[in-house]
């Protein structure tokens, strides 16, 4: 049949380096959504704290980034990462401190850099440069996370990988079989 037809009945299961890519595509997306949610928090806490305060514009800022890494931590570790190893709570939620107190210098600094060191102090301006740490300090947050933060179980990936082997062995033995039957020369 054509491309429209019925799926073949030995399909071949998708690589490894396609099964990797599929799972950094999902968790990037989840990743993200997180993320877009702790944007929201943190730039209302800070346009609500910057209008309803006279703290200078870094402190209600820092302010803001500490609401939002709370709600994000419980995003990441129930939403994000909610199937990554939690034996060692204390430590991923020390580590997850740590580096989320490097995101938020991070972010912090370019709206210090803008505010103190650009002269620029208008709230479009705090905005804008607070946006843009956001965005810095997320690509940071991101690594570390993923990294350090919510490791992985590799045993895991080892057992689904050898279950689905056992589950369909003829699929992966097929692949090793030449394509072409050769003819015995007289």
């Amino acid at each position: 049949m054509g491309k429209g037809g019925k799926r073949r009945a030995h399909a071949r299961p998708p690589s490894a380096v396609r099964q990797r890519i599929d799972r950094l595509t999902k968790e990037v997306a989840k990743f993200g959504a997180v993320g877009g949610a702790g944007l929201l928090v943190n730039l209302v806490a800070f346009n609500l704290v910057r209008s309803t305060t006279d703290l200078q514009v870094v402190r209600a800022s820092v302010i803001a980034t500490v609401v939002a890494i709370v709600s994000n931590y419980i995003g990441f570790r129930y939403f994000t990462y909610r199937d990554r190893d939690k034996s060692g709570r204390t430590k991923e939620l020390m580590l997850f401190a740590l580096f989320s107190a490097i995101g938020l210098v991070i972010e912090n600094g370019f709206l210090y850099a803008a505010t103190y060191g650009l002269g620029l102090d208008s709230p479009l301006a705090s905005n804008v440069f607070k946006f843009v740490g956001i965005g810095i300090a997320t690509l940071f947050r991101f690594w570390s996370y993923r990294t350090w933060v919510f490791r992985s179980l590799p045993a895991r990936e080892a057992v689904a990988s050898a279950e689905s082997f056992l589950e369909q062995p003829r699929a992966y033995l097929q692949e090793d079989r030449p394509t072409r039957q050769f003819q015995r020369v007289r």
